[in-house]
């Protein structure tokens, strides 16, 4: 299984505005510089993030982007489904062709699935933004 550049991107610019949460909008061309996103992919992405409810924007000078709801009430999941819609080890959108041996992989797939939905539902954007910070001040003390 690969995570996407779409999704890759979407994850961290929402991370980004994780870190900011509570301190007011932040524009595009920072989340870009920050997370080091293409600025005009990610105007793309906000867009879609916007319209699915999980971010606001507000135009103007000051404008800029924050999450809709609390990085605690946000998970990996959520974002993931939005930018490369639900998981789906078993195909089921595929018309394919099955064998015998079908049958006897199908519940290994629907038990990785759900173990996988299961982790992706758990961690939240809070959290993400706690070990990142943890990890920012490790390797400044380092230096």
């Amino acid at each position: 299984m690969n995570v996407s550049a779409k999704a890759d991107y979407g994850l961290r610019a929402i991370l980004e505005l994780s870190l900011a949460y509570g301190k007011g909008t932040i524009q595009s061309a920072d989340i870009a510089a920050s997370q080091n996103i293409p600025e005009s992919y990610l105007v793309q992405l906000l867009n879609q993030l916007r319209k699915s409810g999980l971010i606001r924007s507000v135009r103007g000078p000051r404008g800029g982007h924050e999450l809709a709801r609390r990085p605690e009430d946000l998970t990996v999941g959520e974002v993931l489904a939005v930018l490369d819609g639900p998981l789906d080890l078993l195909g089921r959108g595929e018309d394919r062709p099955t064998s015998g041996s079908d049958e006897l992989f199908r519940q290994v797939w629907a038990d990785v699935e759900s173990a996988i939905d299961g982790v992706l539902s758990s961690v939240t954007f809070s959290e993400l933004s706690t070990r990142h910070q943890k990890r920012q001040s490790n390797i400044t003390f380092r230096i």
